[in-house]
Order: C-alpha cells, then sequence, then structure tokens
C-alpha cells in the first residue's frame, strides 16, 4: 500500500501560517505520494454527543462525518495542521479529534485497529517565538496517538502571526524540508517511555 498523507487545515483562515507551513513540508514529499487536503472549517461537524454508554452509534453515511471518516480511514499518514490557539489545539481540529471517541465505538469499522500503526503529524504555528509554548498542543497529538497505538512523527512548529510570517521563520522552513523523511515512532505515553 501507497502512502497516502490527510492534511487536516485546522485554523479559522484560509492560508494561514500553519497551511503555509504545512504546504513547505509537504512539497517535499515523493511526487508519488497521495495528498489530500482537507480545510475543517469548510466541513464543520457538529458539537460531539458522548454517547460512549449507548449502543446507538451507526456510520455516518453522509455529510461532514462520514466525509471526515473516510479520510481518516483511508490514510496512511494523518497531518493535524492546527495552529496554536490558547496554548492548544483549534476548536475545529478538537471537534475532530472528539469525533474519533465515536468512531471508536461504532460498529463495523474498527477505527482503532485500522489506524494501529499508521502515523499522526503535527504542523504548528503559534504567535510567539518561544515554541516551548506549543508544548501542550504537542502533549494531546502525542498522547491521542498512543492511545491509538499509532506512530508519532512530532509536531513541525513555526513562529508567526500575521499572515506569511512563518515564511520567515527560517528555523521551521529548514525543518520542513526534511520533516516527513523522519522515521516515526510508536508513540508512548510519558509513563511508558520512562519505564521503556
Amino acid at each position: 500500500m501507497g502512502r497516502r498523507f490527510l492534511f487536516l487545515l485546522g485554523s479559522s483562515r484560509n492560508e494561514s501560517n500553519t497551511e503555509m507551513l504545512a504546504r513547505k513540508a509537504a512539497e517535499q514529499l515523493s511526487p508519488d505520494v497521495e495528498q489530500r487536503w482537507i480545510r475543517l472549517t469548510d466541513h464543520p461537524l457538529p458539537e460531539f454527543q458522548d454517547l460512549r454508554h449507548d449502543n446507538d452509534h451507526i456510520r455516518p453515511a453522509d455529510g461532514n462525518a462520514a466525509l471526515l471518516l473516510d479520510a481518516t480511514l483511508d490514510a496512511t499518514d494523518i497531518v493535524i495542521a492546527s495552529p496554536v490557539y490558547w496554548y492548544t489545539l483549534s476548536t475545529a481540529t478538537k471537534h475532530y479529534l472528539d469525533h474519533w471517541s465515536g468512531w471508536l465505538r461504532t460498529p463495523g469499522i474498527d477505527f482503532k485497529a485500522t489506524l494501529a500503526g499508521r502515523t499522526l503529524w503535527g504542523v504548528s504555528v503559534l504567535a510567539d517565538e518561544e515554541k516551548v509554548l506549543a508544548g501542550p498542543l504537542i502533549d494531546t497529538l502525542n498522547h491521542s496517538a498512543a492511545y491509538m497505538d499509532m506512530r508519532f512523527g512530532g509536531v513541525l512548529v513555526g513562529s508567526g502571526s500575521k499572515p506569511g510570517d512563518v515564511l520567515h521563520d527560517t528555523e521551521a522552513l529548514t525543518d520542513a524540508k526534511t520533516f516527513f523523511s523522519q522515521d516515526a515512532p510508536l508513540a508512548r505515553f510519558p509513563y511508558a517511555t520512562a519505564t521503556a
């Protein structure tokens, strides 16, 4: 099976700094790697309803939830491209990940088993030069990958506020050139890593 990258754009604005950085990284992928780009604000999901203790989980047949579920299941590599909003993921991105909880309990799709071994990546830009402030976002993605038994390629982090600012972040642009070429280890929770 060839690699199929799903880029999920979680910014509230088009052509955001985060999207620009993700596209710079994606330019380095081999031409035979399939790329699919979905802007989450163009395909909004409803507020997630926690039905984990109910029995009425059904596979979405149409609409945005079906589109995003099918795209997720089809991808070998999922790239969450979310800016840092209040030190974590954007609302659209969080809604998408919240829906994973429902998909985990949807009969017939084996969501966790299907994603196990696949790779989760992150791309993010924050309006601060201290990139350590992206830590909560990075932890969220790492922990999500660990729960799903996925590989985690890490998060490509850039700095920028005004449109196009990230194109002046030479460190992030340099990192983008090799970001997707690195080996992605199996994600681990911090307590598992400490004892490994």
